[in-house]
């Protein structure tokens, strides 16, 4: 079966072709635009981002057509993002799916955005296949999954409130870095001396036991705010040039292991060797290396840590035409009346109660 995937949730335009089976995709082509215009506002605006799509999407499927080598008529189905995400924005991508997969006669599938990020690593690394620990951060959303089988989701944690990627991009900007902040946090962290700051691990003490409701779950709203207060000592000391990578390393460093304690604690309790990253921050290299030593000191030597690259670790069509393969093999298809929705639960999110099962 040959996919054509379109991703417009947020401030990236992007489509592309995958095909093959369930278990064996083939990445034909990917085509991301990403839209610069929102570093001037310092964060991503809706109209903006919804208008921007409009000018872009069919050109961006257009290219991702000749790249593959393919005729839109040689497509079997079109997957789209619908949920979560911004409305217009995904307004955009739901109605040219729905037009495009009419015109053709070929069904269309609403992608669910976290679930797509789950499959995005495997499309590069055969080995990040279920069962395992996901962790999904992005600048939307941090959820940390047990996933025995694809379509299966144990839900063991989420932030309480900013996403770690929301907490680099607030980061970067108090330390007077560009738009999207992920990556200017983490090369100027790379020249700091850990030693000079230390922030407190949110969420995150010796006491912790299974079963507690903080066990897993997250929290980056006092590290944002610790940051600021140094962020603030440090202007009024005159400091803040000398200072600005030493704090971006403290904060990296005070993110980075809390997300990879509670992801190996969720390893461990599950029983899963494997630990996938899935998102825009599972890029960081921080991150992925904290991860894995951690998950090898309490794992054992056999632990894996797999993570996507940066192309497919960013919003992207690819990873929505892969888990679309998925669930167009179990026979699902979306109707006419598919729609955009800024909230809706992952598909296959098994009930609270059985975290602990």
């Amino acid at each position: 079966m040959r996919v054509l995937g379109i991703e417009t949730s947020c401030d990236e335009t992007s489509a592309a072709v995958v095909d093959g089976s369930g278990d064996r995709p083939t990445l034909r082509s990917l085509v991301i635009l990403s839209q610069d215009v929102h570093r001037v506002f310092g964060g991503v605006v809706p109209e903006i981002a919804s208008r921007a799509h409009l000018t872009a999407i069919a050109p961006v499927v257009r290219r991702a057509l000749d790249d593959a080598g393919v005729r839109a008529e040689e497509i079997d189905a079109i997957a789209v993002t619908n949920a979560p995400g911004l409305v217009g924005a995904l307004l955009v991508g739901v109605s040219f799916a729905k037009a495009l997969a009419a015109s053709l006669g070929v069904p269309v599938l609403g992608v669910h955005h976290m679930e797509g990020h789950l499959f995005a690593t495997e499309l590069e690394d055969a080995a990040a296949a279920p069962p395992f620990t996901a962790l999904l951060v992005s600048g939307g959303h941090t959820l940390l999954l047990d996933v025995p089988a694809w379509g299966e989701y144990r839900l063991l944690g989420a932030t309480r409130d900013d996403a770690a990627g929301e907490a680099f991009d607030k980061v970067a900007k108090l330390l007077g870095l560009p738009y999207p902040g992920g990556r200017h946090v983490e090369e100027l962290a790379a020249t700091g001396d850990p030693t000079r700051y230390r922030f407190a691990r949110p969420m995150l003490n010796a006491g912790q036991r299974l079963g507690d409701a903080d066990y897993y779950d997250l929290s980056f709203s006092g590290l944002k705010t610790a940051v600021l207060l140094a962020v603030r000592k440090a202007e009024s000391d005159g400091e803040i040039e000398e200072a600005r990578p030493h704090l971006a390393r403290a904060f990296q460093d005070a993110l980075v292991a809390t997300l990879a304690e509670k992801a190996v604690r969720a390893a461990s309790a599950h029983a899963r060797p494997r630990i996938v990253l899935g998102g825009g921050v599972a890029c960081n290299r921080a991150l992925v290396e904290r991860v894995r030593a951690r998950a090898i000191a309490t794992l054992g030597a056999g632990a894996t840590v797999h993570a996507p690259s940066p192309r497919l670790a960013t919003d992207n069509a690819a990873m929505i035409a892969r888990a679309a393969l998925f669930r167009l093999g179990r026979g699902e298809r979306s109707g006419a009346d598919l729609n955009a929705y800024a909230t809706l639960d992952l598909p296959g999110l098994m009930p609270s109660d059985a975290v602990n099962a």
